[in-house]
């Protein structure tokens, strides 16, 4: 074949366009697969995947980057990926990504949040019991950074680990020749058990093998430390014989239990810590909510002043219940006791940090905390800000409420209290709220007891139920146990 003929059939092969067949230049030009689907069709929706941004652009806006360095990169990150998540279902604008990560990052850089207790139960376990007083929460951030815990300013040497903590509780209880710290209440009596009692009997009556949250049964720890439980009495009666009868040379002390979470009534009786006292063993006296002095509306819950001047040798008790402090445990009473307490190696495991060393000094130096106050509260005073509030809220009533301290304090006692009655339906929302507000369902209505609210808050618990009232919902369960 020459030259010519061979140049002739390849022009006809390829319609004399180039390299582009015929049959392919009367379907018009070359579309990419990509494109044509985008064309099918007038109006066709583009998948939102092929315009969700990439992670690390997002992660550049210069305000995510402002909240990485104060909140950390992990928290932003993980904000970010839900908002793309979103953006994947088609549930967010590509543009917006960042703007609703923004909007999903918590406050501070924990989980903890702050929440209104309108329970009507002052010391909420499930609340982290007891809140500080405000010159209480200013020592807490001053001692956050470099502070002179151990240390003599004065001379430049090293001095006793929380002395003004010390000095205070001892000012606060001038009738303890002793005073230490822990970390809780449970650690206390954990220090006076392995201390005192290891390989040796700890009497105690039976009504008073107490367990409290959690399962925590107050023998258990006893008997984990080392020491052999001696049981007197019946479930609901004891005598001075009991205890006298039980008492040998291997007792290490009778330890008297506060039935803090619980009443027991009928045909019962106790013996006095004055009685107990008499016996030639040291007596212990776990009161548990931390009442430092007797208070009028408490006349049965026992306090560490009464008890040592009954003659207990020592007292322990929780520094976040009726105290009003941080959480940790006291040690009060005999000057000897309390030293061998505070030598003793296993005193080193349950130390305190410098933040409870500084909230329990301000604790007992300061304003009244907010437990103390509100327990001062006349209920006529609540009644008023209840009607205040009622004012303002449409759809809401006042109602006479029954408080308790709860946390394990003053078993049985009620503190009459007021309240906001809202409907059932708003508690899922006040509880989803920001901040949350937790109440108590009772009767099919929600009551928010204003005993535990501080009043600095009762604008902000308004705002919460008027954001509650607007909110839809079908059905709602709440409130979290006393």
């Amino acid at each position: 074949m020459t030259g010519a003929v061979l140049k002739t059939v390849v022009a006809e092969q390829l319609g004399q366009a180039g390299s582009i067949p015929v049959r392919l230049r009367q379907q018009g030009p070359f579309v990419p697969r990509r494109a044509r689907r985008s064309r099918q069709g007038k109006g066709a929706v583009t998948d939102p995947r092929r315009s969700t941004p990439r992670t690390d652009h997002v992660l550049a806006d210069a305000r995510l980057q402002e909240q990485a360095r104060r909140l950390g990169p992990g928290i932003v990150k993980a904000a970010v990926v839900d908002a793309l998540a979103h953006c994947r279902d088609g549930r967010v604008a590509a543009e917006d990504v960042p703007g609703v990560a923004l909007s999903a990052l918590p406050a501070t850089a924990s989980s903890l949040r702050p929440v209104v207790n309108a329970t009507g139960v002052l010391v909420h376990t499930n609340l982290g019991r007891a809140p500080l007083s405000s010159a209480a929460r200013d020592a807490v951030v001053a001692a956050a950074g470099v502070t002179d815990v151990e240390l003599d300013l004065g001379s430049g040497r090293r001095d006793r680990r929380g002395r003004g903590a010390m000095a205070a509780l001892a000012a606060a209880v001038p009738d303890a020749g002793g005073v230490h710290v822990v970390n809780n209440g449970a650690a206390a009596l954990a220090l006076v058990a392995c201390a005192l009692g290891k390989g040796r009997k700890v009497i105690i009556a039976r009504g008073e093998l107490v367990e409290i949250g959690d399962g925590f049964r107050i023998p258990d720890l006893v008997e984990s430390l080392g020491a052999e439980i001696r049981e007197v009495g019946t479930t609901n009666r004891v005598s001075l014989a009991d205890y006298a009868d039980a008492v040998d040379d291997q007792t290490a002390f009778v330890l008297k239990v506060h039935p803090s979470n619980f009443v027991v009534s009928g045909f019962t009786s106790g013996v006095p810590a004055s009685e107990l006292a008499t016996l030639p063993v040291p007596v212990v006296a776990d009161i548990g909510s931390g009442l430092l002095a007797p208070h009028p509306r408490l006349p049965d819950e026992p306090s560490a002043s009464a008890m040592l001047r009954a003659g207990v040798a020592l007292v322990t008790a929780s520094g976040d219940k009726l105290l009003g402090g941080p959480q940790c445990g006291l040690l009060l009473g005999d000057a000897d006791l309390v030293r061998t307490l505070r030598r003793h190696p296993f005193a080193r495991a349950l130390r305190v940090d410098k933040l409870t060393l500084a909230a329990l000094e301000a604790t007992l130096n300061g304003p009244s905390p907010p437990v103390r106050v509100a327990l001062d509260t006349p209920v006529a005073t609540l009644r008023e800000r209840a009607e205040r509030l009622r004012e303002q809220l449409p759809g809401t009533s006042v109602v006479a409420s029954t408080a308790v301290v709860g946390g394990g304090g003053a078993p049985g006692v009620e503190l009459p209290s007021a309240a906001l009655s809202v409907p059932s339906s708003w508690a899922d929302p006040l509880r989803r709220g920001e901040p949350p507000v937790v109440g108590r369902l009772t009767d099919g209505a929600m009551l928010l007891d204003l005993l535990a609210v501080d009043p600095t808050d009762d604008a902000t618990l308004a705002r919460a139920v008027r954001r509650a009232a607007q909110t839809p919902v079908e059905t709602s369960s709440d409130t979290v146990d006393r």
